[in-house]
């Protein structure tokens, strides 16, 4: 058995994907990397459900300090042996595709959490094909659908569901092993939140987080120069109601300003860049300044 006081065990496996759980495993004192190397191997499929349950905890010193960070830890650690990376691989998309809790916090983090898992099959592969498509269409789907613009919340923390999202498309950006179709679906999903129609002012961060996985797709062959002035152009200005120059219009100001984020963001990294893959993208980004100015 674990040597952690407080694990919860026999629980149905299907209740942490549920948000049914609350987290109860207790928070070892000491170091997580060194607590991942002995919690893991031990951890059933029960355990992981707990954890997992943790990361919808209301207290960031639990969700973030502790249930995120030992997932992080022992998935880059290389704890968790194959039938435990299929199971937190299920165990996550369940997660992810669910409906959202009341307090909006299980869902970015099992996302951000299936980014490690991301990570962990890119650095090491164990998905098959059909699960790497499944893992783009689950991670797409899940940051198209974000409509909780929440960042950062004082005595709360973070959910930062935008970013989270962009983060498993970052993995999924570098996996060698990505089809173009799903490559395609990385890019759908990233110009659906550049701008979003309901979204505030996005002030921490989002626009750099969503421009990563673009940059990295940038160095793909079977990305073409027409295809990539395709996809900007659909972030520029079209002619809908919210791109209206109207005195006060608070959410064209809010989709200029988000627009403006990430096409500096890329123009910058792009420009800087000694992959001409890359560099190919500054112009586009400057094109898309201009038709927002």
């Amino acid at each position: 058995m674990l040597a952690v006081a407080g694990l919860m065990l026999g629980v149905p496996a299907a209740t942490a994907a549920e948000g049914k759980v609350t987290c109860a495993v207790a928070r070892p004192t000491g170091d997580l990397k060194g607590h991942a190397a002995s919690f893991f191997p031990k951890a059933g499929n029960a355990d992981l459900d707990a954890l997992a349950a943790c990361l919808g905890d209301p207290d960031p010193a639990v969700r973030d300090d502790f249930a995120f960070t030992l997932w992080s830890e022992g998935l880059r650690g290389k704890y968790l042996a194959p039938d435990q990376m299929r199971y937190t691989f299920g165990l996550l998309t369940k997660m992810v595709t669910a409906p959202g809790d009341a307090a909006g916090f299980r869902r970015p983090f099992a996302a951000l959490t299936l980014s490690e898992v991301a990570r962990a099959d890119r650095v090491e592969p164990f998905l098959t094909d059909a699960e790497l498509h499944s893992l783009a269409e689950t991670g797409a789907g899940y940051l198209r659908g974000v409509s909780d613009y929440r960042g950062f919340v004082v005595g709360e923390g973070w959910r930062h569901g935008v970013a989270h999202g962009a983060d498993v498309m970052l993995q999924l950006a570098l996996n060698p092993r990505l089809s173009r179709a799903d490559a395609d679906l990385v890019l759908g999903a990233v110009a659906a939140q550049v701008a979003p129609t309901s979204s505030p002012y996005y002030i921490h961060g989002e626009a750099s987080r969503l421009a990563r996985p673009v940059l990295f797709l940038a160095k793909r062959a079977d990305i073409d120069a027409a295809a990539w002035t395709a996809w900007f152009r659909t972030l520029h200005p079209d002619g809908a109601p919210r791109w209206k120059k109207v005195n006060g219009n608070a959410e064209r100001l809010a989709a200029v300003h988000n627009s403006t984020a990430f096409a500096t963001a890329i123009y910058v990294s792009a420009a800087e860049s000694e992959d001409p893959q890359i560099r190919r993208l500054a112009p586009l980004a400057v094109e898309l300044l201009k038709a927002l100015s």
